[in-house]
């Protein structure tokens, strides 16, 4: 999407998303993160994030016209497809979604638990690497990933590439699968999953509308 910008006469064109997708993890990790003191303070860094438009050239927009740009954000977040993405495509590399979370092993769950206990904004890049994995098989709709190895240092790089869109929509996926598998877990392991499932829950919300009260 393309904004206009007047400036001593002269008008400059600039960026501006055009759909959550392209919203990546790396760019939604700035906004969690963001510790704002003041409403206009997340109005310039929530503009600075998703537009290409130079950060003075921020500061010197009218009220009117950043209440407009803030207003089309929160149109798109509001706006995405919140269906999960089974399978993605990260620089020409295929990675599919967990095809059997009810298979789950007790590594991959302990990693993460790990991650999640540390703190969603900063560890969603090693979540997703533990949720996604290269596909090494598939026809149709069924598909097989690489066996988890504990070794996703250079994945997580890779999944900040993921778009935010398609990040929730796994949170989302997971916390609803966690929340009934907690139906049917032995108590030790219920009381630890409950109190992620919480964590979860309270993160997909998480800056849930840009600029909202």
């Amino acid at each position: 999407m393309k904004v206009k910008v007047k400036k001593e006469g002269k008008v400059k064109q600039f960026k501006l998303i055009s759909s959550w997708e392209d919203v990546t993890l790396e760019k939604w990790l700035k906004l969690l993160n963001f510790e704002e003191t003041t409403k206009s303070e997340e109005a310039e860094e929530t503009i600075a994030v998703l537009s290409n438009i130079p950060r003075q050239l921020i500061k010197e927009l009218a009220l009117l016209d950043v209440a407009l740009i803030m207003s089309k954000i929160a149109e798109l977040q509001a706006g995405q497809n919140s269906s999960l993405r089974r399978i993605i495509n990260i620089d020409g590399k295929e990675y599919g979604f967990h095809p059997n979370l009810e298979s789950i092993t007790l590594g991959e769950y302990a990693d993460l638990e790990h991650y999640i206990k540390a703190g969603l904004e900063t560890s969603l890049p090693e979540i997703m690497a533990i949720l996604y994995r290269p596909v090494t098989e598939k026809k149709n709709m069924v598909y097989t990933i690489e066996a988890y190895d504990g070794d996703i240092s250079i994945r997580a790089e890779e999944m900040r590439k993921m778009s935010a869109q398609q990040v929730e929509a796994a949170l989302v996926f997971f916390w609803i699968f966690v929340n009934d598998l907690l139906k049917i877990l032995p108590s030790f392991l219920a009381e630890q999953m409950t109190e992620m499932t919480t964590q979860l829950q309270q993160k997909v919300s998480l800056k849930n509308g840009v600029g909202s009260e």
